[in-house]
């Protein structure tokens, strides 16, 4: 056993420049111990993710215990490297978390919402306003922010408290379980294996790293979160989880068309009535507008693209003249977990506790879940400083976070009523915001995602507009603008799940027609003419939606290593 005093953390200069940051420098004095099985670290509190719940939570405890040892570790090359939002932020968790983070002035948080618009497309040529606008669906006091930017600034608060962050350490799907069936530590993906499966020179065996409590905030997906939900049996008794697929472009528009500040949420167009999913437009300063399509993708019809549904989201008559002129700068693409109340985990389990849109928490009806995954990140940094100072030992189940959460937790859900076409769900949500959330019933549902996809000889195909290469565009020629790059000579991330190796031809490809090809925003998935898949892993901007949408879930997401995927900006 060896204590160390030599570990360093890299800087996010060198893990940028080297996509595959080095094991050993892990740890920056923390307790290291190695033997001939494996290495490892011990710290107090170990968050995985680098998100806005993941950081809040890190920031939180050390405010708590200043002297408890706390470590961040994110699977993107740098802070902020795979955050994809909206973003119109409600700043309520962080005026809690930081009081006085106005005094600041950041230079995220430059572009305060000044107006609100609800607006009803019924066709491509017409836009009918909202009159009034719910008061729970208002941004008075919001900003329309980066919220890659906002959390490289959180970033920089949480180390100023002694956070460690490692950028660039992907964690593996496969947690650490003791004797007892507790989970006790994670461990960071091997690096080094070529994609034959060889320990190239530059091999290094994954850490193990041992946490007091563990905080999972991978965001929606996370596939060590998937691993220890379904592990633990978290979703006993509940809905199956429903997701969204966000897709977005930051365009930089003619300066007489900017208003910075203005917020544009919209419903119909292109969708049918029947299928969940809306638009959303924001201008921020410097002549940018944010701009994306969501699908449900509860959808039925397997011929539907979502990337596609946004292509023709630009070409109704409000967007052609926002955009005219202007040029695209930036796309991605990343699932929403969106199931509300009804689909929440259990979010303690012995080791460790699910935050932010690891769990669920979305705020569908305000169209926000960044102020609610800080929050639940405070409350569970918060039960586990308290469950440390009570001297909780490794593996312990936080009750306190349970509770905490369903003290706090009061959005039921708006999002299934949606399931039976547009105008319903606008007139459930109506009630919501009557009855306070406190409407006497539960919607329930018993189909996830891909069940609910029929076969394509029962659906009718879906009409897209040919890409002009100005206002719409081919799926190839927006890749670039996510910086996605992996690693060549590794081992695919993108898994056929073992015993389902004649799914992709023999069902989706004959009976789907590989929905895949059409659903992936990232052209990830490809089939020839005989049914013959190709997986394109090293395309993958790490949306999750395969994971999620594949026919028979035959897909098994599983993490490439540190430092790979998309490289958004201010995305």
């Amino acid at each position: 056993m060896i204590r160390s005093s030599a570990l360093r953390t890299l800087s996010s200069t060198a893990v940028r420049a080297c996509r595959a940051p080095v094991l050993s420098q892990l740890g920056r004095g923390r307790r290291f111990f190695t033997s001939e099985a494996d290495d490892s670290l011990e710290y107090d509190l170990v968050v995985v993710g680098g998100g806005p719940a993941g950081l809040s939570a890190a920031i939180r405890a050390k405010q708590l215990n200043s002297d408890l040892s706390v470590c961040v570790l994110e699977k993107g090359s740098e802070i902020g490297a795979h955050i994809l939002s909206g973003n119109v932020f409600q700043p309520t968790a962080l005026d809690e978390l930081m009081p006085d983070w106005r005094q600041e002035n950041p230079a995220w948080a430059q572009t305060p919402v000044t107006h609100d618009d609800f607006v009803y497309l019924p066709t491509a040529k017409y836009a009918i306003k909202s009159p009034f606008l719910p008061s729970a669906m208002s941004n008075h006091g919001n900003f329309i922010i980066s919220l890659g930017d906002m959390c490289r600034w959180l970033s920089e608060k949480a180390e100023d408290t002694g956070v460690e962050i490692y950028p660039g350490f992907a964690v593996s799907e496969d947690p650490v379980i003791d004797d007892k069936g507790r989970m006790v530590a994670v461990k960071i993906r091997d690096q080094g294996v070529a994609k034959d499966g060889h320990h190239k020179p530059n091999y290094e065996p994954g850490v193990k790293i041992y946490g007091r409590q563990i905080i999972l905030a991978e965001g929606a997906r996370g596939s060590l979160s998937l691993e220890v939900a379904n592990r633990y049996n978290l979703s006993a008794g509940r809905c199956p989880p429903k997701f969204s697929l966000g897709v977005k472009e930051v365009w930089k528009v003619d300066p007489e068309v900017s208003q910075p500040g203005h917020v544009t949420h919209t419903v119909g167009f292109p969708m049918d009535y029947m299928t969940y999913g809306g638009g959303f437009i924001y201008h921020m300063k410097g002549n940018l507008v944010h701009l994306g399509f969501v699908t449900g993708l509860g959808y039925t019809n397997t011929n539907r693209s979502p990337y596609m549904e946004l292509q023709k989201y630009k070409t109704h008559e409000m967007l052609r003249g926002l955009l005219d002129g202007g040029k695209c700068v930036g796309y991605g693409a990343r699932v929403i977990n969106c199931g509300g109340y009804q689909a929440l985990p259990a979010v303690a389990f012995p080791g460790g506790m699910l935050v932010g849109d690891a769990a669920g928490f979305l705020n569908v009806l305000k169209i926000k879940g960044t102020h609610t995954a800080m929050k639940t990140g405070m409350l569970a940094a918060e039960a586990a400083v308290a469950d440390i100072n009570d001297g909780a030992q490794p593996g312990h189940v936080s009750s306190k976070y349970e509770h905490a959460v369903k003290d706090s937790w009061g959005v039921r859900n708006i999002h299934l009523a949606f399931k039976t076409g547009l105008f319903s769900g606008l007139g459930y949500g109506a009630f919501w915001l009557m009855s306070k959330g406190r409407e006497p019933w539960t919607f329930r549902w018993s189909k996830d995602d891909a069940a609910r996809t029929r076969t394509q000889a029962k659906c009718k195909e879906v009409a897209y507009p040919k890409p002009d290469g100005k206002l719409t565009f081919d799926l190839t020629d927006q890749l670039p603008l996510t910086g996605v790059d992996h690693e060549a000579d590794q081992p695919s991330h993108l898994k056929i799940k073992p015993g389902m190796e004649k799914i992709p031809k023999e069902v989706s490809f004959t009976q789907y027609g590989g929905p895949e090809q059409r659903f992936c925003p990232a052209k990830v998935y490809e089939y020839d003419d005989k049914g013959n898949l190709t997986i394109n892993a090293q395309n993958c901007i790490h949306c999750k939606t395969c994971s999620i949408k594949t026919p028979g879930h035959f897909i098994q997401w599983t993490v490439p290593e540190g430092g790979g995927g998309p490289q958004y900006g201010s995305m």
